[in-house]
């Protein structure tokens, strides 16, 4: 059937649905919904756009990019989170899987510098409603089924890279110190699910995407794919810090004229 060629095309294995606890005619069924809101989901992603980021100097960004998620991405995502976590994701289903996985709509918005974080981060908060008692803990509970009601859904975060100076506020963001890459995160609900924001420079953005087509997620344990992958992230992050010594140069400059 249609579905098990998929099914072995993503990597997802007999073993693995007996572990998540999923059947391949549930798949099915999440591929069929997730098929027939997809639309819905473009044109959500669109107005978010549109209504928010648009005016790219009053959302203080360089760019901006969204994109619903790879159906192949979504059905391994699904089978993974409900072997690592079953407590949490085991009620999981075709008729509710939105209301667990916060990525279906994914926004990126992109800085030229890594200090600017900051300003999008400030306009972001004062756009969305920004109470942690909004911030989700139960997946299928919590789930606000006012689709009028918009909410930043969880705290926003950032991961920073290993020897970061001191440019992010524990008061205002968690901050994640994985040293792998500099990315922010919201998880915002709007007009019935949820959107994730993301905010990177446009170098961390380059490795990323690199990273993403030929790594993730299915050739995470190749070693020689891996190693290029983390020499290209090396480069990117200090192709970052350059930038951020050319501004630094440049208002120095500014400042000696004056």
């Amino acid at each position: 059937m249609q579905t098990e060629m998929n099914l072995s095309q993503y990597n997802i294995t007999d073993a693995d649905l007996e572990i998540a606890k999923i059947s391949c005619e549930e798949l099915a069924l999440i591929v069929d919904k997730y098929e027939s809101i997809n639309k819905e989901l473009h044109v959500l992603g669109k107005d978010f756009i549109d209504e928010y980021l648009y005016d790219i100097e009053t959302a203080c960004i360089h760019s901006y990019r969204y994109r619903t998620k790879d159906i192949g991405h979504l059905l391994e995502k699904i089978v993974r989170k409900k072997k690592e976590n079953p407590a949490l994701f085991g009620k999981l289903d075709h008729t509710n899987f939105h209301k667990y996985v916060t990525d279906l709509i994914g926004i990126r918005v992109f800085f030229l510098y890594r200090e600017d974080w900051i300003h999008f981060h400030r306009y972001i908060t004062s756009r969305f409603e920004n109470n942690p008692e909004n911030y989700i803990v139960d997946r299928l509970n919590d789930f606000d089924e006012d689709e009028d009601h918009y909410y930043i859904a969880e705290r926003p975060k950032v991961y920073k890279r290993s020897g970061d100076t001191k440019i992010y506020d524990s008061s205002e963001i968690d901050i994640i110190a994985d040293g792998i890459y500099r990315s922010l995160h919201y998880i915002i609900k709007y007009k019935g699910y949820y959107v994730e924001v993301q905010g990177r420079t446009l170098f961390e953005e380059g490795w990323s995407e690199i990273d993403h087509d030929i790594v993730y997620p299915y050739y995470q344990d190749d070693e020689m794919l891996n190693d290029f992958s983390k020499l290209l992230n090396r480069l990117s992050g200090m192709a970052d810090e350059m930038s951020s010594y050319f501004r630094r140069m440049k208002q120095e400059k500014e400042a000696n004229k004056e």
